[in-house]
């Protein structure tokens, strides 16, 4: 404070020094009554000048945030008018002119009223005038004047950030440029050092430095590693006054990461591993992971697995898991404990990406011992071949061997194996095997023409353990023989004119073979022995498995002879020889010129000219209709008599016998009793046939009861023997009922179907007491008149 004091009065001396010793840049010659001199010293040698002025003031300057006791002064306007009468008045406009700053209007004095910042505004511009107080008029023109603030260090630097944050790859050199940060001071850059910024590191040393005038960040040590260390906190320092003491000063906050390279290669934790796997595994399952470390990130921690040797190579295999970077081994063929038991691999761990500036420190990939065993499992047998062709003659006996198939455990202990047949592949059940040798044999004889392939499953079953077994298809191809004679290809409507002429040609046959033998088919074609030399055709073979009919005369008559059966014999040419006859049916037909077929019936020779050969077939066929329609009614007429329950002897189903008489009511004596079927009291006597209608119905009388006392067993192993033994049962399955109710209700019925049973006539007169509401009843049965009625 003291130092400020000091300043400000020298500051002081030397402005009114100034204004004493300064002219003024403004002359008056109007109001101007008197001159005042300014001369330099007389050993300056030059010519002195005489200046008419009237203002007496200089440029003002004023320090910012006073805080003394007083108003600050900032200086004194006067113009030669002023006679010091007070007959003048001093006026100030301008910038901050009544607030910031008053005029003594008597004295011309100027003091600034408030504190000022030179941040906020440093420059002032004001206008000043002398005006008479007698006539109001100036005295002098006015006159412009500036007040400039002077900077005082009252400003701290502040960095354009709060928080910087930076990265920098690891491992890089000393001196490597990090972040740049800048502080900026609000004073005066122009006056003294108030606005000198000056930058240094409070914290974060020694790893790294920054430029004291640039703010740049570098690093200060060597090879920094990212696995060591990851996150640094620098704190960095801005003082101005050029970093002298007294200096104000601000601080801000740097987060430098440094970022992975890959200056770490990978490394297994262990040198070995052990794994197993059942024999059974199938290719593709896993066995096991192993993991190699790498401390360093992202891609640079990607690793890629392999098997660079070992006797497993080919059995085993490795892949990558490149979410979590581990070698996952895996099945790559089927394994057989009988055939070896340990495997051993050598695993290999390379980063993916390597980086050149590092290659130096080693190769980046390591190598670990991998043992894999075998373990032993319970093997279902396996068949010395993936399938089966057999071949086989179709003309093989029933129970000939065709083939065998083999199969044996595969495992140490060789347990003995069954064989059979998938059944659901011979549903007819064709083929069957030997159990203990694999020797399939037949069961029925086989038919190439119906099926020339089978095609069955053989199962091949430890007998020690069930649950091990295993399928093998077996083709089955049935080789063909000659066994089917050749026949007619087609059904021929062969016809011949009645004009044709001797040697033509009426038609043109060929024929089939259901057999197919290995060099084609070759057929020839003759007449029968016994029509060898036929009077009207003969047959002509084509030598390419087709004949022709020819004419042997000229003309035909149908009046004669309508219609020529023709036998051709037709051979083939496998072994041995089949041969069938075929019957020709040729018919003779009336002809236009041109050979086209008119008409074939011998009745139409017969008819008027009116009637058609269409009519005449439809008469036929309506006298047929009708003399069928006589012949079933006629034979329904007998079946009512006498109507066997069989209806077909081919029907062998199961049949319900319906019984579908009907009786003619209650006073029907003889109607069929059906209660015989359902009361087990009916006699066992007057037996009848059941399958047809008896022609007489003999007087049921009512006997002691057969099955009483005895339980529902015994009574239908008794219906079931009465069956058995009844010669007059149907030959077919049929629907017997054996309905036990038991023993009469001892209220005995009021029905009227066991009318025929009962031996008498019942009494009801027991009606008439029962009330109005039965006396209907009583009516109808109640005495001997109602009987009659």
């Amino acid at each position: 404070m003291r130092t400020h004091s000091f300043l400000t009065v020298l500051l002081w001396s030397s402005v009114l020094y100034v204004v004493h010793m300064t002219p003024s840049q403004k002359r008056t010659n109007k109001h101007s009554h008197s001159e005042r001199i300014t001369g330099l010293p007389e050993n300056d040698g030059k010519t002195l000048h005489r200046t008419k002025r009237g203002w007496m003031w200089n440029q003002f300057f004023l320090l910012e945030e006073y805080t003394g006791p007083d108003t600050q002064y900032v200086g004194k306007l006067h113009t030669d008018q002023d006679k010091g009468d007070g007959n003048l008045k001093y006026i100030l406009t301008g910038d901050g002119a009544g607030s910031l700053f008053i005029i003594d209007e008597n004295t011309g004095d100027i003091h600034a009223a408030k504190k000022l910042d030179r941040e906020e505004k440093s420059l002032y511009v004001l206008r000043a005038k002398a005006i008479d107080r007698k006539t109001g008029r100036q005295v002098e023109p006015e006159s412009e004047f500036i007040i400039k603030i002077h900077d005082i260090n009252d400003n701290e630097p502040k960095f354009t950030k709060d928080m910087y944050t930076a990265s920098i790859p690891e491992m890089s050199g000393v001196g490597t440029s990090v972040i740049q940060v800048t502080a900026t001071d609000a004073d005066d850059a122009n006056y003294g050092n108030s606005a000198k910024v000056v930058y240094s590191i409070l914290q974060g040393q020694p790893y790294f430095s920054v430029d004291p005038e640039t703010g740049i960040i570098k690093t200060a040590l060597p090879d920094m590693s990212r696995e060591n260390r990851e996150q640094y906190q620098v704190v960095i320092q801005a003082k101005d006054m050029g970093g002298q003491m007294g200096g104000l000063s601000g601080t801000t906050t740097v987060n430098i990461t440094l970022t992975d390279v890959n200056d770490n290669p990978p490394r297994f934790p262990q040198s070995s591993y052990q794994f197993s796997s059942p024999e059974s595994a199938p290719p593709g399952t896993p066995l096991g992971r192993i993991k190699a470390n790498d401390p360093d990130v992202g891609e640079n921690a990607e690793i890629e697995y392999s098997i660079s040797n070992g006797d497993g190579s080919d059995m085993f295999d490795i892949i990558t898991d490149k979410d979590t970077q581990e070698g996952i081994i895996t099945v790559k063929k089927h394994l057989d404990f009988e055939n070896k038991v340990l495997y051993t691999l050598r695993v290999e761990a390379t980063n993916t990406h390597p980086d050149p500036r590092f290659l130096q420190l080693g190769p980046f990939k390591d190598t670990a011992l991998v043992k894999i065993s075998v373990e032993d499992i319970d093997e279902p047998p396996v068949f010395s071949r993936p399938w089966y062709l057999i071949e086989v003659d179709e003309d093989a006996k029933e129970g000939s061997i065709i083939g065998q198939v083999v199969a044996q455990d595969p495992d140490v202990a060789k347990n003995a194996i069954k064989y059979s047949v998938d059944r659901h592949t011979d549903l007819d059940r064709i083929f069957n095997i030997y159990s203990g040798n694999g020797s399939l044999f037949l069961s029925k004889p086989l038919d190439r023409e119906e099926t020339p392939w089978h095609n069955i499953t053989v199962i091949a079953t430890e007998i020690n353990n069930p649950k091990q077994s295993s399928q093998i298809p077996v083709f089955i191809r049935i080789l063909d023989i000659n066994d089917h004679a050749p026949e007619f290809a087609n059904y021929y409507e062969t016809f011949v004119c009645e004009n044709a002429k001797a040697g033509q040609l009426i038609q043109t046959v060929s024929a089939i073979d259901k057999d197919q033998p290995p060099r084609g088919h070759k057929f020839f074609f003759e007449l029968v022995p016994e029509f060898a030399v036929h009077p009207n055709f003969s047959v002509v073979d084509n030598k390419d498995n087709t004949a022709g009919i020819m004419t042997r005369r000229n003309g035909y008559s149908r009046g004669k002879t309508s219609t020529y059966l023709l036998p051709i014999i037709i051979f083939d040419n496998d072994y041995p020889i089949q041969s069938s006859t075929g019957t020709l049916t040729i018919r003779v037909c009336a002809c236009d010129s041109r050979g086209n077929m008119q008409s074939c019936s011998a009745e139409a020779l017969l008819l008027p000219a009116g009637l058609s050969t269409g009519a005449l077939v439809a008469i036929l066929l309506c006298i047929i209709i009708l003399l069928v329609l006589v012949v079933l009614f006629t034979a329904l007429k007998r079946q009512r008599k006498k109507e066997p329950l069989i209806i077909s002897k081919d029907d062998v189903r199961d049949n319900i016998v319906t019984y579908n008489d009907e009786g003619g009511g209650e006073e029907d004596t003889q109607a069929f009793d059906i209660g015989t079927l359902r009361n087990p009291e009916a006699r066992e006597e007057s037996k009848m046939r059941r399958d047809v209608i008896p022609e007489t119905i003999f007087q049921i009388r009512r006997t002691a009861p057969l099955w009483e006392n005895i339980d529902v067993q015994d009574f239908i192993h008794r219906r079931l023997k009465e069956n058995d033994l009844d010669p007059a049962a149907p030959p077919y399955d049929s629907l017997a009922t054996y309905a036990y109710e038991g023993n009469d209700s001892i209220a005995n019925s009021l029905s009227s179907l066991e009318s025929l049973t009962t031996e008498g006539n019942q009494d009801y007169d027991y009606l008439s007491d029962w009330g109005p509401r039965f006396k209907k009843l009583a009516d109808m049965y109640g005495g001997e008149d109602s009987d009659r009625d």
